[in-house]
């Protein structure tokens, strides 16, 4: 809408419709920039909806929990760049491309939820479905030895 469009019988001067129609632009860019961030913090990587409305777990209690759970093993991605080792002693072993080891951990499954614990702090989780690792944006698929 171009300023001499505006509604005229407020009795304000162009100036003030000018200033009110910047305001009222500003206000809706700022939402709709709100929105978007809102929604693309939301979606993984892989378009997938990321919850976070649940609150992660705490750190298991014990330096490492035994696993009594079908997902323990290899688990890499499409292309095998990464792969994570599932151990049944609850510990898992990353390697991403050539660097075997890069990662290092801590794991617990409840149901078909994952949570990571690292060993330098760091938290993160997945989802098993239909025997298909989701887990930080990557899809991992057991690995056939």
């Amino acid at each position: 809408m171009r300023i001499d469009q505006l509604d005229k019988s407020d009795g304000a001067a162009p100036h003030q419709r000018r200033y009110r129609m910047r305001r009222s632009i500003h206000a809706i860019r700022k939402t709709l920039l709100g929105t978007g961030v809102a929604l693309m913090s939301a979606i993984g990587a892989q378009g997938q909806l990321v919850t976070t409305d649940v609150p992660p777990a705490p750190r298991p209690e014990a330096e490492t929990e035994p696993q009594d759970h079908p997902y323990v093993g290899m688990w890499v991605t499409e292309d095998g760049h990464i792969r994570h080792e599932l151990l049944n002693n609850g510990r898992y072993d990353e390697a991403r491309g050539t660097r075997q080891s890069a990662w290092q951990g801590r794991y617990r499954v409840t149901g078909d939820i994952i949570q990571y614990w690292d060993d330098t702090g760091f938290y993160a989780d997945g989802q098993f479905r239909n025997d298909v690792l989701y887990h930080a944006g990557y899809i991992l698929f057991r690995e056939n030895r």
